[in-house]
């Protein structure tokens, strides 16, 4: 019994960081996306 507790919190463990990892670069890759969005239609507001 003690091994399967251990074997699914592994697994868990496991999962929620891959999942954190996941969640950080989609959010740095949204935030530098957006910030070109907005540099760029600055510009082409400026000219």
């Amino acid at each position: 019994m003690d091994d399967q507790i251990r074997i699914v919190l592994i697994i868990i463990i496991s999962v929620s960081i891959f999942g954190l990892l996941v969640f950080v670069f989609v959010k740095n890759y949204m935030r530098n996306k957006i910030k070109s969005l907005v540099e760029e239609k600055k510009k082409k507001k400026s000219k």
